[in-house]
């Protein structure tokens, strides 16, 4: 009779124990998290549970994310549960994820797939690692499990078959949980959507709701930074405006520009994970802001009839790229919000054309008076308060019949005529009385009509034509009318004659004359009338006073008749400006095949004399002095230095501002025995027309205090270094040629560093 082997009873009867208490664990688990509801305490039992049957020190369980294509698992903080997330494919998770099969490693550190990086963060060592795909009953993979060095020895084969089995058993409670959790947090979603598209919908001031659906869209697709453009049909551009109130600025961008500019022209949505990968996305905004764009959402807003009317766009969603679900969300928001949105921009729009028109009204130098169709007077401007002399509350709301009596009364009888015929009417230089004094008027009266045809009331249009006003509109031509304001408040004894410290610019066109060969007659006046216009705009903004013009020349002055704190700063800031004035003119001037026009401009302030000087017949206020000839001077001799803008010593010093100016010589003009210290201003330049500027000053500088100390060969090293900085210093050139020129024969003992000039 044959016996059994008795060495075999034992490993049978420990290989039943072991199966038994494994198929109890495996209830256990099953029994455990059934009775849990969320897919976080879940997740964490299953930890503590694989953590302690495979005696190891951690455990995680990562569950895959298909709409990112991520593995996902959390972790708890305090009160707060906090989510890690990572490409599916990476590490040993997603290796294992990605492959289904299940690894031991015994030495992390050796192993292709281990991302040390984040024990380098953390400081934690791992040393072993078992990691297992985590499988449905029917074999589909749902996540990987993974425990941390083993307590005592390595992972065994033993522990990913049990591992396996043990996640096996809870991948439906996982994959069970996690749908209901999706389903909630959609739900959830859905009333969050609801409730902000009520909110925002609600809203009808463009600006405020602009915020809202940017900060509303930011937040429902957990991203960085949304902006909602709208399409300026005016302009064919896009607009949005950053903040509220007064701090509020408008961006605006061509509508076919850009990836904004691809959606709204092309009605697509774009959606870029990675936005440095894409060529139609353009960094240099990034450059300028520092900002880092990620990932890019585009979606266009479509009103109900179909019409485009902007796009939205968000930028790097925090966990990851954006996906279909956010596409969905965003496009669906946008539609909801697109009525509201045509509202807002309609109601802007109207707010905008209203505060036009006040404004306009409120600008208008001339009275306007508005009544509606029961005669009432419901508006006038503050032109129209002026001229009548009376307060808002003495003519607002009265009857026109009770408001225009007496020498007035003919008025109330043009609005009737008016108002009976339908026709607008102008009366010339008529005579009206307010407050007792009687004025010369030129009164206009309108009829206001709906777009249906029906009367809204009428319009009166005062223009005061009185001497004072006719005196201010000759003066305007010639000065900024505020200016022109102060002269008629100050009457004849500012027109009269005195001496008065003042700066005087003057300005020439160089090669004049070449121009009228080329140009003819009629070219050269229309020249001449383009350029002066730019001109004068310049000098009247900063208060200065056209004198006159001489030929292709501008004679002007800051400080007369009116003077100012800082008429110097006036003046170098008006010269600046009209150098700057004339690039742009040339550059349109090219565009269309004109040849460009040059200029030089001399500045000097001194005592001058002003007042009206002529005869009985002809009278012209101007200015007489040494201080008027130096300016025209210092203009002459921009050409012999190659500079734009040259000021007197003078000038420089009571300037209060600080400008880029430097010496150039000391000069003797014709007609004077004392020499002057000569200045260029040099603020109009930028980089591109005088690059290495300040390197060049101050190599000039230099070269220029050793060529008055007579070091010639020193002074043309510093010249040259100035010239190889830029070749286009021809001032450089100059001292250059007259280093060499005093090397071979010297000035004379009495010679200050000066320069005579023999003409003019």
């Amino acid at each position: 009779m044959k016996k059994d082997n008795p060495l075999k009873k034992p490993a049978a009867g420990q290989e039943r124990r072991r199966k038994s208490g494994e198929a109890e664990l495996l209830l256990d688990i099953s029994k455990t998290i059934a009775a849990f509801e969320t897919l976080d305490e879940i997740l964490k039992s299953l930890v503590e549970i694989t953590t302690r049957e495979l005696k190891a020190d951690r455990g995680t369980i990562f569950l895959n994310d298909s709409e990112t294509g991520e593995l996902y698992s959390r972790v708890a903080q305090g009160n707060f549960q906090r989510e890690i997330r990572f490409l599916n494919n990476t590490g040993v998770a997603g290796h294992v994820f990605t492959s289904g099969v299940g690894v031991i490693v015994h030495n992390a550190y050796e192993d292709p797939f281990f991302n040390r990086s984040i024990d380098e963060q953390t400081g934690y060592i791992t040393k072993t690692i078992l990691c297992v795909p985590i499988r449905t009953i029917k074999g589909e993979i749902i996540g990987a499990a993974q425990a941390l060095n083993k307590k005592k020895g390595l992972f065994t084969k033993a522990d990913l078959k049990l591992m396996a089995a043990m996640t096996t058993q809870a991948a439906i409670a996982l994959q069970s949980t996690q749908f209901v959790e999706r389903m909630k947090q959609f739900r959830r979603k859905e009333m969050e959507f609801f409730n902000v598209v009520s909110e925002v919908t609600a809203e009808i001031d463009l600006g405020a709701l602009l915020q809202k659906v940017m900060s509303e869209a930011t937040r429902m697709l957990n991203a960085e930074r949304a902006t909602l453009f709208l399409n300026d049909e005016k302009t064919n551009e896009l607009f949005s405006k950053i903040g509220l109130g007064l701090a509020a600025t408008e961006i605006r961008l061509p509508n076919h520009l850009g990836i904004a500019g691809a959606v709204f022209t092309s009605r697509e949505t774009v959606n870029i994970p990675y936005a440095y990968a894409d060529l139609r996305f353009n960094p240099a905004f990034d450059k300028k802001t520092g900002f880092f764009t990620r990932s890019i959402l585009c979606v266009p807003v479509i009103n109900k009839n179909g019409k485009i009317i902007g796009v939205t766009q968000v930028l790097n969603k925090r966990s990851g790229p954006f996906t279909a679900e956010d596409e969905s969300r965003l496009k669906a928001f946008t539609a909801q919000v697109s009525i509201a949105l045509e509202n807002a921009k309609l109601f802007d729009d109207v707010q905008n054309m209203k505060n036009y028109s006040e404004s306009m009204l409120e600008s208008m130098s001339n009275g306007v008076i508005t009544l509606n169709e029961d005669g009432k007077i419901v508006t006038c401007n503050a032109a129209g308060l002026q001229i009548l002399q009376l307060a808002p509350e003495a003519i607002l709301k009265r009857k026109a019949a009770d408001f225009f009596t007496g020498a007035n009364g003919w008025i109330i009888e043009k609005i009737r005529h008016v108002e009976e015929s339908g026709k607008p009417d102008v009366i010339m230089d008529a005579e009206a009385e307010f407050a007792g004094t009687r004025i010369s008027v030129n009164l206009t009266l309108l009829p206001l009509v709906s777009t249906a045809k029906k009367k809204l009331g009428s319009m009166i249009i005062i223009d005061d034509i009185t001497s004072e006003k006719r005196m201010k509109s000759t003066m305007s031509r010639y000065m900024d009318p505020g200016l022109a304001d102060q002269i008629l408040e100050g009457g004849d004894e500012i027109l009269g004659g005195k001496s008065t410290m003042a700066t005087v610019l003057f300005s020439d066109i160089r090669g004049f004359t070449t121009l009228t060969e080329e140009l003819g007659a009629q070219g050269t006046v229309s020249l001449l009338n383009e350029y002066f216009t730019i001109m004068v705009d310049c000098i009247q903004k900063e208060g200065g006073m056209l004198d006159k013009f001489i030929g292709d020349a501008i004679m002007a002055a800051f400080g007369v008749p009116i003077p100012h704190e800082d008429d110097e700063d006036r003046a170098v800031r008006a010269a600046i400006g009209m150098i700057r004035a004339l690039h742009v003119w040339n550059r349109q001037r090219s565009a269309e095949g004109k040849k460009p026009v040059g200029m030089g401009i001399g500045l000097n302030t001194d005592t001058i004399v002003s007042g009206n000087i002529g005869s009985p017949k002809r009278m012209d206020y101007t200015l007489i002095g040494d201080g008027v000839n130096l300016s025209s001077r210092l203009e002459s001799l921009c050409k012999q230095y190659h500079a734009s803008i040259l000021i007197s010593e003078n000038t420089v010093r009571r300037l209060k501002g600080t400008y880029r100016i430097r010496e150039v010589d000391r000069v003797q003009v014709k007609g004077k025995t004392e020499s002057i210290g000569v200045c260029e201003v040099l603020d109009y330049h930028t980089e591109e027309s005088y690059p290495n500027l300040m390197d060049v000053v101050n190599h000039f500088r230099d070269g220029l205090t050793l060529y008055r100390r007579r070091e010639w060969d020193r002074a043309i090293s510093r010249f040259n270094e100035a010239l190889r900085l830029n070749p286009d210093e021809n001032l450089c050139g100059m001292y250059i040629e007259r280093c060499i020129c005093f090397r071979d024969e010297p000035p004379g003992d009495d010679w200050d560093g000066g320069w005579i000039m023999k003409t003019k």
